[in-house]
């Protein structure tokens, strides 16, 4: 497939990282932009404007399948698609940073006078961050969660502490509630699907699939999750942080947000029904304290500076918050932030690059997420005629992989190694992103 990127910028450089092994990448921009990181890959670059045609047909756009706009600045990107749309009907994606861009051009596609002149695909990064935060802060003690099969199958992700029963079990011997299957492991930062000899350690992050019910169950067994989540604070009342208040009080979670400007404040106050804005610094002990933020069950914050976030985020656990979520801006930072003590650290760029990894997905196949900083994936894959009637223990998976539930009919299944394929089932399997190809690959080929 080739790829035309319009922004040098860091969700350029990490698209082009992501695809140019499989895809045919060329990035449109100014050369003073051009970063070393770009030159350590195999790539064409092109020095221009995108609204010039000269430079959209030496990137060879004629020839091109999809063309993507992700520069700071929404005005430019949403022009370029345009532009690209209009010139030979490319499908085209999409970066803004407001969300009444992402209305109105939404609003615009589904018009009946659009005619052929409208962009294919909108991402916000910043309302796929509140999503995920959403999730992660709705269920205590996980690390990450992910909702599959219309709320019906879940994922959710667990630190192993060292009073834990189940450290230095092998995973055949925890006993694990019925209906979930643990389908990977994160051990020093390397992710690994496990098998039922692989012994548990004090620390390990635990990946466990399977039905919402049984998870809450593996959660109040395993982890000592007994109290639902009944009080946040945010830090930082930008869109993100206000969009995520908004969320906490449509589930009756007590809410606070701390934020430094006094007339944003003011919006807040206005946009919120029952959150109690404090106009403050986060990164202000006392205040913390006063505030009674260390009796929160979670704290999340999401100003838009990384040392901001990170300062916030140890002061909170410094006064005893068990769960801390921080946003962060450049990805490379993400491991940095768990590395000394952060539960949660997420970054819109990467929940961005999910969507687009998801897009450009086979037709039978969609990249449901991703964890661990992209090291492992959850695919969903249709079950083609060839597999119908095989037993999941004699699929010969060329890499490791676990099949985690199955959907038939608006039923979802646990599976064990006696269970049997049917044509039309629908698969989510977990496996490591280095080894998805493979296992897209199989389940073309009819092994």
């Amino acid at each position: 497939m080739r790829i035309i990127i319009f922004g040098a910028t860091e969700i350029g450089c990490l698209l082009a990282t992501e695809f140019f092994e499989d895809h045919d990448i060329t990035i449109i921009d100014k050369e003073e932009n051009r970063t070393d990181e770009f030159n350590k890959l195999d790539i064409s670059f092109v020095e221009g404007k995108v609204c010039d045609i000269e430079v959209l047909k030496k990137a060879d756009i004629q020839n091109a399948d999809i063309f993507i706009a992700c520069t700071p600045v929404d005005e430019a990107n949403i022009v370029a698609c345009l532009t690209a749309k209009k010139t030979v009907g490319i499908r085209t994606i999409c970066f803004v940073s407001k969300e009444e861009y992402k209305n109105t051009l939404c609003f615009q596609k589904n018009s009946l006078s659009c005619g052929d002149f409208f962009i294919d695909y909108i991402i916000w990064p910043e309302e796929l961050l509140t999503q995920d935060i959403f999730r992660i802060v709705t269920v205590a003690e996980a690390l990450d969660v992910e909702n599959f099969a219309e709320g019906k199958a879940r994922l959710l992700e667990y630190k192993v502490k060292p009073n834990l029963s189940i450290v230095d079990k092998k995973v055949k011997d925890c006993n694990f509630t019925n209906g979930t299957l643990i389908v990977g492991i994160t051990r020093d930062s390397q992710l690994f699907i496990p098998n039922g000899d692989t012994v548990l350690q004090a620390d390990d992050k635990l990946i466990f699939m399977g039905t919402s019910h049984s998870l809450d169950i593996l959660a109040g067994t395993f982890f000592h999750e007994k109290a639902i989540v009944k009080n946040a604070a945010i830090i930082g009342g930008g869109t993100v942080g206000l969009m995520l208040a908004q969320n906490l009080e449509a589930l009756k979670i007590k809410t606070k947000i701390i934020e430094k400007n006094y007339a944003r404040c003011e919006y807040l106050t206005q946009n919120l029904k029952n959150t109690l804005v404090l106009n403050g610094d986060g990164t202000n002990l006392k205040l913390l304290d006063e505030e009674e933020i260390g009796s929160a069950d979670v704290v999340i914050s999401v100003t838009n500076n990384d040392e901001r976030n990170l300062l916030c985020s140890l002061l909170a656990k410094q006064l005893g918050v068990k769960k801390v979520i921080a946003r962060v801006a450049k990805v490379l930072n993400v491991p940095l932030f768990e590395k000394i003590g952060i539960d949660v650290a997420i970054s819109p760029k990467t929940s961005a690059i999910n969507e687009v990894k998801n897009d450009l997905a086979e037709n039978n196949v969609d990249i449901l997420a991703t964890v661990e900083q992209g090291q492992g994936e959850v695919l969903e894959i249709g079950i083609l005629p060839e597999f119908d009637g095989k037993k999941i223990m004699d699929l010969k998976f060329p890499t490791p992989a676990i099949v985690g539930t199955i959907q038939r009919r608006g039923k979802v299944i646990i599976p064990n190694g006696l269970t049997e394929l049917k044509y039309n089932d629908t698969l989510i399997i977990f496996t490591k992103a280095e080894d998805a190809q493979s296992i897209k690959d199989f389940f073309k080929g009819g092994v």
